[in-house]
C-alpha cells in the first residue's frame, strides 16, 4: 500500500508515517517544515524516521514544500498512485489565530482545497484529515459528540478546520470522494509541539520557573496519548468511508451522510482537571510547579470530553494509554531529548 501523509515532520504526522513504515507501507510525506515552532525539532523527527525507513520493508520519500502552492500536489499525484490519503498539514495553535488568521487561510483552506481537487482527480480510494475538537466551541454538552451539531466555533482555527468537513462533505456528494474527518482531543506524548501545554509545563517545572494556568488552572481536558490518536488514524484509514444507508435527510446526522463521508471522534473518553495532569508531571520529575493563576483567554474552553462509542462501533478504536502512563512515557522522552 502506498499512503500519503502530509505534515509528516509534524507531531501526529511523524508518528503516524512512523507506524505505516514499521507496518510495511510505502510512504510520501510532504510537509513545508514553517517556523511556527523550533524547526529543529521538526528536523529532529525527520531524521529519526530515516532511520526508521532504513529498517523498512516500504520505501519511503519526504518532499519539502508548500501545500498552498498548487503545483505541489499537482506533480505528486502525477507522479504517484496513492491507495490512501492522510491529511494532517496545517496551521495549528488556537490562540496564535487571533494574531495571524491569514495563515490559516493558507494552509488550512487553501492547501486543503489543492488536496481536495488531486484527490478527486486521481479518484483516490480514501481521504483520512485531521479536524480538532475545537470545533465543538460554544458547546457544552457533554461529551461531544459528532451526532450533535458544531457550528459555532469561538476561535478562527477551529472555524477553518469546521470548513474542512464542510468541503469534504461537498467533494463526497459531488465526486463520490470517501473522505472521514478525524476531531483530535488534545493529543500528547513523546516529540510533541513544545508550544503545548504538557511541554511548556514539563519545560518550567524542571527549569524552576512559573506555569501559566488560564481560568486559574480549572480546566478539564480529555488528554490523548499519540499511540492511541495514530491507533484511530490507521483503523479510521483502513476502513473506507461509505454512505449510511439510515441517514435521514429530514433529520440530518452531522456524523454522517448519504454520501461517502464521516467524522469521528478521537480521544481518551477520561477527562481529568489539569491539576491531575500537573500532578503527575510533578511526580515524575519530583519537583512541584509553581503556579501562575490567570484568567480564561480568548478562544479556550472550560472543558473537553470525547463521545467516542461511534468510532468504537465502526473500527474497534480503544484507548489504552492513561494519563499517569502516558505523562511518565512523555517525561522520560522529553529528558532524553533535552538533555
Amino acid at each position: 500500500m502506498l499512503v500519503l501523509v502530509t505534515g509528516n515532520a509534524g507531531f501526529i504526522g511523524f508518528h503516524t508515517v512512523k507506524r505505516l513504515l514499521e507496518r510495511g507501507c510505502s510512504v510520501v510525506g510532504i510537509d513545508v517544515v514553517n517556523d511556527y515552532y523550533d524547526p529543529a525539532l521538526k528536523q529532529a523527527r525527520l531524521d529519526a524516521l530515516d532511520g526508521v525507513a532504513a529498517r523498512a520493508r516500504g520505501s519511503y520519500r519526504f518532499i519539502r514544500a508548500d501545500l498552498a502552492e498548487r503545483g505541489t500536489l499537482e506533480s505528486c499525484f502525477a507522479e504517484h498512485r496513492f491507495d490512501r490519503v492522510i491529511h494532517l498539514a496545517a496551521q495549528a495553535g488556537v490562540r496564535y489565530s487571533l494574531e495571524n488568521p491569514r495563515a490559516y487561510v493558507e494552509s488550512n483552506i487553501v492547501a486543503f482545497t489543492h488536496l481536495l481537487e488531486s484527490c478527486r482527480a486521481a479518484r483516490t480510494p480514501h481521504l483520512v484529515y485531521a479536524s480538532t475538537s475545537s470545533v465543538y466551541g460554544a458547546n457544552t454538552k457533554m461529551p461531544f459528540s459528532e451526532h450533535d451539531g458544531a457550528d459555532h466555533p469561538v476561535q478562527f482555527y477551529a472555524a477553518t478546520k469546521r470548513a474542512n468537513e464542510l468541503m469534504a462533505h461537498s467533494y463526497s456528494h459531488l465526486f463520490g470522494l470517501p473522505t472521514t474527518g478525524l476531531r483530535f482531543f488534545t493529543v500528547y506524548g513523546p516529540w510533541g509541539r513544545p508550544d503545548m501545554a504538557p511541554y511548556l509545563f514539563t519545560r518550567n517545572i524542571s527549569e524552576g520557573r512559573p506555569i501559566k494556568l488560564f481560568n486559574n488552572g480549572e480546566h478539564m481536558r480529555d488528554f490523548t496519548y499519540i499511540d492511541d490518536i495514530v491507533d484511530g488514524v490507521l483503523r479510521a484509514t483502513d476502513d473506507i468511508a461509505r454512505p449510511d444507508p439510515d441517514w435521514d435527510s429530514a433529520r440530518p446526522d452531522p456524523a454522517s451522510s448519504s454520501a461517502p463521508f464521516r467524522i469521528f471522534n478521537i480521544g481518551n473518553s477520561q477527562p481529568v482537571m489539569l491539576s491531575e495532569f500537573i500532578a503527575a508531571i510533578e511526580a515524575e520529575l519530583g519537583k512541584t510547579a509553581i503556579r501562575e493563576l490567570l484568567p480564561m483567554q480568548p478562544g479556550d474552553v472550560p472543558n473537553t470530553f470525547a463521545d467516542v462509542s461511534l468510532i468504537a462501533s465502526r473500527v474497534g478504536y480503544r484507548p489504552r494509554i492513561a494519563v499517569r502512563e502516558g505523562v511518565a512515557r512523555f517525561v522520560q522522552w522529553y529528558r532524553a531529548y533535552t538533555g
